[in-house]
């Protein structure tokens, strides 16, 4: 007896033998029960997911003799007939070898003849998108009102092909691709039918390669067990697929976490001798960090597409990566990908790009730096670009800040130069708010805070400060009192520099509260000379600190 492949013998003859399509299956029966048969089906969907074999169980049930809850009894004259194509009234057509307009005329013209033994004459035009638009135009009255004997099913992996004209005139049923669960069920029970042994391995690899459509995995599978034999073994099937092995990309991910850029080297060599595509391994490798964030951001390994035993290995990343980090790295792998498809030396790319998604450094909340904070006394050098929670506002929401994206939590080992623009806070700060914190301890350090403040904006905000007059503290406001007339507006626009000034100095963010009136305990600010300040020839004041500042630091000259 002839060998007969996988795809046919295992064809399926019933609409409960199809899988993965049953939206459509239960259709399509219960229109059978109820008698609203359709005078034209379009099967859309990619190939190798049920569409011909869907159309040919429904010929069959529409002419079955005997059939048994919408299904065809496979059993009686008619059915038969129809398995064998012998019949006269189920006519299939090929739409790319018969798309011109002479073969629709001699289907038009026999469209018009009753069926020979069946209730009705069917016509399935497989690919029916290649057909001509002079075809189509031809095909329009015939199909819009056919005889009532007369049932077309089309079917089409290219429904952007289809005029709207034709698909208006049609009961359209879109076909799914086939879930890999699904199809390593189906390959795992006809290797059981078939007494052939294979893991679960094997059949995601397949179902994998197979990319949803099942019929393609049904050939693979023939391929495989011709090579193999009936003991068929993972490592057997990864070689004579030319796959690349799964094992790499955890190296790969373990690296990450370990700082092994040794690894890099080794999978590339790997990569290179066997063979395999550059551009197919970075496929992988991203589809690999899809599974880690999947798992990740759910906690389990339900969405992963992958054989049992690695699942398992899956969730032991769940505590080794943060949604930050895998995202990053995620983001890193997508732009690297790209940048590879235009690389001249591929092999020296990847290793490039490796070494750099090894070296990136994990990222850090500031909640983690508050709780770090409190519990050392002293912050650590940090670059964030995690979450933060705004302390500013009452919000309990957090707000995403995007920096560089590589993360230092290590202390400095070396200090801070003087001449550096980092602000340093005082000794004094500890990082605690002080639970004696008075107006006696503003008092004490508020001709540093003045003198801070006039070496940073010795423009600016320095001439206004020293003109403040200090009243009183109540709560987080500090009352002062200025006679330079646009003191509201310079407190407006320094608000933000003024909560971290105090904050430096006093522990805590304060405000700046105007006073109308001088008061009779105000502090008057100590006078700091500016290095103009000191010059052998100072001008004479005008009792305005701006334009003081202007004249003094910049050799300006008032005009009158």
């Amino acid at each position: 007896m002839a060998f007969v492949v996988t795809a046919r013998k295992w064809r399926p003859q019933k609409f409960s033998d199809v899988v993965g399509q049953e939206h459509i299956t239960a259709t399509l029966k219960n229109a059978i029960k109820n008698n609203r048969i359709a005078h034209a089906y379009l099967f859309t969907g990619p190939r190798g997911v049920g569409k011909t074999t869907t159309a040919r169980i429904l010929a069959k049930a529409l002419n079955c003799q005997n059939p048994q809850d919408a299904e065809p009894c496979n059993e009686c004259e008619m059915c038969n007939s129809i398995q064998n194509t012998q019949s006269m009234d189920i006519i299939e057509i090929d739409g790319a070898s018969n798309r011109g307009i002479d073969e629709i005329r001699t289907l038009r013209d026999s469209v018009k003849y009753a069926p020979t033994k069946g209730k009705y004459k069917i016509y399935i035009i497989d690919e029916v998108h290649m057909l001509t638009k002079e075809s189509f135009n031809a095909f329009l009255k015939t199909l819009e009102e056919p005889p009532a004997h007369t049932i077309f099913i089309f079917a089409t992996t290219d429904i952007h092909k289809v005029p709207l004209t034709i698909i208006s005139r049609c009961q359209r049923f879109d076909f799914r691709r086939i879930q890999l669960d699904t199809i390593k069920t189906l390959l795992s029970k006809i290797a059981e039918e078939e007494n052939i042994r294979i893991d679960d391995k094997t059949l995601t690899i397949i179902a994998k390669k197979a990319d949803g459509a099942l019929r393609d995995a049904e050939s693979f599978f023939d391929q495989i067990v011709s090579f193999c034999g009936n003991d068929i073994e993972s490592t057997a099937v990864a070689k004579m697929l030319n796959l690349i092995d799964d094992e790499l990309f955890f190296t790969i991910s373990d690296a990450v976490l370990n700082k092994n850029f040794k690894a890099v080297f080794e999978v590339t060599k790997q990569i290179y001798d066997n063979g395999w595509n550059f551009i197919d391994f970075m496929d992988g490798l991203i589809e690999h960090f899809r599974n880690i964030m999947t798992v990740v951001l759910s906690k389990n390994a339900n969405q992963v597409e992958a054989a049992e035993i690695y699942k398992s290995r899956y969730l032991n990343y769940i505590d080794q990566f943060s949604e930050g980090d895998i995202l990053r790295l995620f983001n890193f792998l997508n732009k690297a990908q790209q940048e590879l498809r235009y690389s001249l030396n591929q092999r020296l790319k990847i290793e490039i790009s490796l070494s750099h998604l090894i070296g990136l450094e994990k990222t850090a909340t500031i909640s983690d730096l508050i709780s770090d904070l409190n519990s050392t006394g002293s912050p650590s050098t940090v670059t964030i670009n995690e979450p933060v929670r705004n302390n500013y506002t009452s919000q309990s929401s957090s707000t995403r800040v995007h920096t560089a994206p590589v993360i230092n939590t290590e202390k400095p080992k070396q200090p801070v130069s003087s001449t550096s623009t980092v602000h340093q806070r005082p000794a004094s700060y500890s990082g605690v708010e002080d639970p004696n914190f008075n107006f006696d301890s503003v008092v004490k350090k508020w001709a540093g805070f003045v003198e801070s403040i006039s070496q940073e904006k010795s423009y600016t905000f320095g001439p206004f400060i020293k003109d403040v007059k200090l009243l009183g503290l109540e709560g987080n406001k500090i009352s002062i009192y200025t006679n330079y007339a646009e003191s509201k507006n310079v407190v407006k626009f320094n608000q933000d520099y003024i909560h971290q000034k105090t904050l430096e100095f006093f522990g805590k963010r304060m405000t700046f509260h105007l006073s109308e009136e001088a008061g009779s305990a105000g502090v008057e600010t100590p006078d700091i000379p500016t290095q103009k300040d000191k010059s052998e020839d100072p001008k004479e004041s005008t009792g305005d600190p701006y334009i003081d500042a202007i004249v003094n630091e910049l050799g300006g000259e008032e005009i009158s």
